[in-house]
């Protein structure tokens, strides 16, 4: 079966991102589906090979060249500290365009050709990034979560429409009626939020969409409307950092160089340190959980160290000893 253009380049992208080093045009041409798909000449996919690159830097990804690592030839990669982006705020049309966008990731098919991709890589001997580190495995791991509620949450903020819905504070919780007037959606530390104003409490109020329920438009449509200078992703920001909160403690951290990108992320400071004789960084990190906190770090492995506080320190002991005796 022939792999279409869009597939070919998710699959080069996928490639690309994964890899810490630079990988060759052979390489590509030999495990990357979609180029090997079919016996091509060389000529024939030098020609394919350098469409593609020029469609994926006309779109704006950063596709950089270098020499590889084994044979000194050039290379490719994608640098994914300029391929990332920050939080952003969505209007109804951009919220949608995502909506599909976290859908297509979650289709098994899509699933399969990124893991497909990095099991290539890792096969042949190449090291790949942490599925923290590439943003493709923390989809399906950590689900941005409200998918269900999702859609008529954003049909009825297109449509100008109030929402009513069961809303569960937690999961222990009893589900609560509520009715919104929803202004947007924001994603927030991966997770999909809607703002609006709260008809039952008179004030405005911000609502994770993985907790609601059964939601329905409702009322005439077209009335209600975002108001001016409204910064939905500050509202929501401030909503989590106040129901979350922060225990007063910040911990220390080491992590390898160029390692722990979602522990880097949580810095509030980051100084360069060697530990055991490798270079990294010390990170400070604000505590808002320390279970939560703790299993970051266990999933980086080896290149990340609690320094402090003991407490942390203690419960990623506990937890490799847990992973240990698994294996044992």
């Amino acid at each position: 079966m022939v792999t279409s253009k869009v597939e070919r380049q998710i699959n080069l992208v996928i490639c690309l991102l994964s890899t810490k080093q630079y990988v060759t045009a052979e390489y590509i041409h030999r495990n990357v589906s979609g180029y090997h798909d079919q016996e091509r000449s060389d000529e024939a996919f030098n020609r394919m090979f350098e469409r593609d690159k020029n469609d994926l830097r006309d779109l704006g990804v950063p596709l950089v060249t270098g020499p590889s690592p084994e044979s000194g030839i050039e290379g490719y990669r994608i640098d994914p500290d300029s391929y990332s982006l920050p939080d952003i705020t969505l209007d109804e049309q951009e919220a949608a365009a995502i909506a599909m966008a976290a859908a297509l990731w979650d289709n098994s098919d899509v699933s399969t050709i990124s893991q497909t991709a990095v099991l290539k890589l890792q096969a042949a001997g190449i090291d790949v990034r942490a599925d923290d580190e590439i943003g493709v495995a923390a989809v399906s791991q950590r689900s941005l979560g409200g998918e269900q509620s999702l859609a008529p949450t954003l049909a009825a903020i297109d449509g100008g429409q109030a929402i009513t819905f069961t809303y569960r504070a937690g999961a222990t919780s009893s589900g609560e009626l509520r009715t919104l007037e929803p202004w947007g959606v924001v994603t927030h530390r991966g997770r999909w939020y809607v703002v609006g104003h709260d008809r039952g409490r008179e004030a405005t109020r911000t609502f994770r969409l993985s907790r609601l329920s059964d939601v329905t438009a409702t009322g005439p449509a077209g009335v209600v409307h975002r108001p001016e200078h409204t910064d939905l992703q500050q509202i929501v920001a401030d909503a989590v950092d106040s129901a979350t909160g922060s225990d007063g403690r910040a911990a220390h951290v080491w992590v390898a160089s160029g390692r722990a990108a979602g522990l880097r992320r949580l810095a509030t400071s980051s100084a360069p340190a060697v530990f055991d004789g490798e270079d990294g960084d010390d990170l400070v990190i604000e505590i808002r959980s320390l279970s939560t906190l703790a299993r970051m770090i266990l999933a980086v492995g080896p290149d990340a160290v609690v320094r402090e506080p003991a407490e942390l320190r203690d419960l990623v002991v506990a937890g490799l000893d847990r992973i240990a005796g698994v294996n044992a």
